[in-house]
């Protein structure tokens, strides 16, 4: 469904995808990111949470940590963002994003809380006062006072499974006033995840009941006289959805797949957000009425069960516009994608041949490459660089020669 919205709103993302595709500058399993959505995109996420009194965080774990999509979401005007773990923050601050808030939904290792402080994050989760008394000790060592949040949980809360844990919501005033207690620490507020959730039937993002555990403990925290209390609420994060957000008491929101319009609620509806990411790919092989497609970054979120994936197979001089969306057969879950399989029905496919996909991507659990194209929206589109999956350079074969003491 997100390659049928790539064509109608971004067709010179799949363009310019096959072209530097065919011209060897964009090898394939690499996913393609128009750098210029990406900056407006961020642009009205950050004008509708200013609107609002919302503090933005980017999430960028679901593009690679793309060191270039993170210099466009700071030109858009978000320049903090939230690290899933560890990595994710150092992966952003490298591509120029300040660390807003880490912790969450990874916790820290205890060993490495000490270079989580260094990064000076303006807000650090904890789930238990244990990992804040090792924040604590972190932020101590440093020199520094930091702002923690409390991730609350109430019976009837969702979460997907391995990611429980947190202070149970009705004693947050108690928990509160611990976390205080810890040198080096001030408790900040409060956060869960997922606050907001797509409904399949409405085709809308509808409040979880975390969201209502989070206005519940806002408000035994005001009772108990505490002020400017920080509620961070991620979860399906549109423009669309921040006044809905806002009303419910949340102070700070997490934009990722709107940042390329790859929310659930961006394949219900067109939303301010444009699309702006694709995954290329190139023809292996074909066997027996097949085409294999080369693999390693095959992963499809499955947030949106159910559905097909489709692609674009395309030769020396054809748009992919006018090309068929053909049904791609993907790997299962419990195997390794090598390839995907391709039903060509007769249709004449070469090795070599361009392959595009459109879905929902998590860029960072796979062995994809990520490449930002900058320029789309001038007609003048460039490569501006190509990482691995973890936002860091990818190793040369003149890398590897060198290391082993060879030059050819």
């Amino acid at each position: 469904m997100f390659l049928d919205l790539l064509r109608r709103r971004n067709p010179d993302l799949l363009r310019a995808a096959a072209r530097f595709h065919r011209s060897g500058d964009i090898p394939p399993n690499t996913y393609v990111i128009d750098l210029d959505a990406v900056a407006r995109n961020s642009a009205a996420l950050a004008a509708e949470a200013s609107r609002l009194g919302l503090t933005p965080f980017a999430m960028t774990k679901q593009i690679g940590r793309n060191p270039d999509a993170s210099r466009a979401i700071a030109a858009g005007g978000i320049d903090h963002a939230v690290g899933v773990d560890l990595e994710c923050a150092v992966a952003a601050a490298a591509g120029g994003l300040r660390t807003g808030h880490l912790g969450h939904l990874v916790q820290i290792p205890r060993h490495r809380a000490a270079e989580a402080a260094r990064l000076q994050p303006l807000y650090w989760t904890v789930f238990s006062d244990r990992k804040a008394a090792e924040a604590g000790a972190a932020a101590v060592a440093a020199g520094r006072e930091q702002d923690v949040l409390a991730r609350i949980v109430a019976p009837g809360d969702r979460f997907y499974r391995g990611h429980e844990g947190g202070f149970a919501a009705e004693d947050i005033v108690a928990v509160a006033d611990r976390l205080d207690a810890v040198p080096g620490l001030r408790f900040a507020g409060i956060t869960t995840f997922p606050a907001t959730l797509f409904d399949a039937e409405t085709r809308t993002a509808r409040p979880t009941p975390n969201l209502g555990t989070l206005t519940r403990a806002l408000e035994a925290l005001q009772a108990a006289g505490r002020t400017d209390v920080q509620v961070n609420a991620p979860g399906t994060t549109s423009a669309s959805i921040l006044a809905s957000l806002a009303g419910a008491g949340a102070t700070q929101v997490e934009p990722g797949h709107g940042l390329t319009g790859t929310t659930p609620l961006h394949a219900a509806e067109d939303l301010i957000e444009d699309p702006a990411i694709a995954y290329v790919s190139e023809v292996s092989h074909v066997h027996q009425g097949d085409a294999y497609v080369f693999g390693g970054g095959l992963y499809v979120d499955p947030v949106l069960s159910g559905g097909s994936t489709n692609a674009l197979l395309v030769g020396d001089g054809v748009d992919p516009i006018d090309a068929p969306e053909l049904r791609v057969d993907m790997p299962a879950a419990d195997a390794i994608d090598y390839y995907a399989t391709v039903p060509i029905d007769g249709r004449a496919v070469e090795p070599g041949d361009t392959a595009l996909f459109g879905f929902r991507p998590q860029v960072f659990v796979t062995r994809g490459l990520t490449a930002g194209i900058a320029g789309l929206s001038t007609g003048h589109p460039v490569v501006a660089g190509i990482w691995s999956a973890d936002g860091s350079a990818p190793l040369t074969i003149g890398d590897a020669l060198a290391a082993t003491g060879r030059t050819a």
